[in-house]
């Protein structure tokens, strides 16, 4: 399927794979990659020679283009910066930030940045900055959450900026991809169904969660501090939401999630740990391959299409 956005990257299918934070690592880009899609290594949190060193071991397995997420609010973002255009990264996407400081060097280097963003306003600023495309990310998505639905975001953007959009939230197989294409959308970007890949180093412990979770099973917490984060509902959430709902502050609810995403990710602690993972978690019923996931959602969309 070609779109604008299979042109500017270089792959087969308009499938990116979501940046994932402690979940998309080396293996999870790679396999995505090779599999005719646009695979992400997260940086998240980690420091910037950890992400030389994620790019330098995909770049082994794949030689297909491959991306990085940078959250702009991590201590090291200029380093990471730096480091995307040592390594020669074909395009990078950006959270959590304008990434408007990086534009010239990143442009200067022939890399294509797509910001993620969750407003009309925010898409337009990201298109007059430079930006080659965005990812609209409606509500409905895991992890960090704006306000607005997919269905109503995607459209919105669409009639906005000139530049080629990319749904996400909420998609986890062809008729996902499908209603995003008649949106306005060139491609879709998802990331709870890779959560569960074969390829995924996520603990089998949260895989089997999003595995087994329903469609009410998702909760959002942080709505007081401003910093809402959707994932699958536990005791630590639960404890979250009830000490939200009593006032306490920001520090008291930070305590309680500092390091809870690892926790979940690596040490497969499920019940006080963070599992980010999107409102479609109900959809996804089963462990495949990277290569199986899009090869399925592009053979629903197709003939859907039609």
């Amino acid at each position: 399927m070609n779109t604008r956005v299979t042109q500017l990257l270089g792959i087969e299918y308009p499938i990116i794979q979501g940046g994932m934070a402690w979940v998309a690592d080396y293996h999870l880009a790679a396999a995505v990659s090779e599999a005719g899609g646009l695979g992400i290594i997260g940086a998240g949190g980690a420091p910037a020679e950890f992400v030389r060193e994620q790019i330098k071991k995909a770049k082994e397995i794949t030689d297909k283009p491959l991306g990085v997420n940078i959250m702009l609010m991590n201590p090291e973002a200029d380093q990471i910066a730096q480091v995307v255009v040592e390594e020669g990264v074909k395009v990078v996407t950006t959270g959590a930030g304008n990434p408007g400081k990086y534009m010239t060097m990143w442009k200067e280097a022939g890399i294509k940045v797509i910001p993620v963003i969750a407003s009309v306003g925010m898409a337009k600023l990201m298109e007059r900055g430079g930006a080659d495309a965005v990812v609209a990310e409606g509500m409905e998505s895991g992890g960090h959450i704006g306000s607005t639905t997919t269905m109503a975001l995607v459209p919105q953007v669409v009639d906005a900026v000139s530049i080629p959009v990319i749904a996400a939230g909420g998609i986890a197989d062809g008729r996902g991809f499908a209603a995003s294409m008649m949106l306005g959308a060139e491609a879709v970007q998802i990331g709870t169904r890779f959560v569960v890949a074969e390829e995924s180093i996520v603990h089998e412990n949260y895989k089997q969660q999003v595995i087994k979770a329903k469609d009410i099973d998702s909760a959002v917490t942080g709505m007081s501090t401003g910093h809402p984060v959707r994932g699958i509902r536990n005791k630590m959430t639960k404890e979250y939401l009830r000490l939200e709902k009593e006032g306490a502050d920001f520090m008291e609810l930070e305590k309680l999630t500092l390091g809870a995403l690892k926790k979940a990710v690596v040490d497969g602690d499920v019940v006080n740990g963070t599992m980010m993972a999107g409102q479609i978690a109900g959809l996804i019923k089963k462990e495949q391959s990277c290569k199986e996931i899009i090869t399925e959602i592009m053979d629903q969309a197709k003939a859907l299409l039609k």
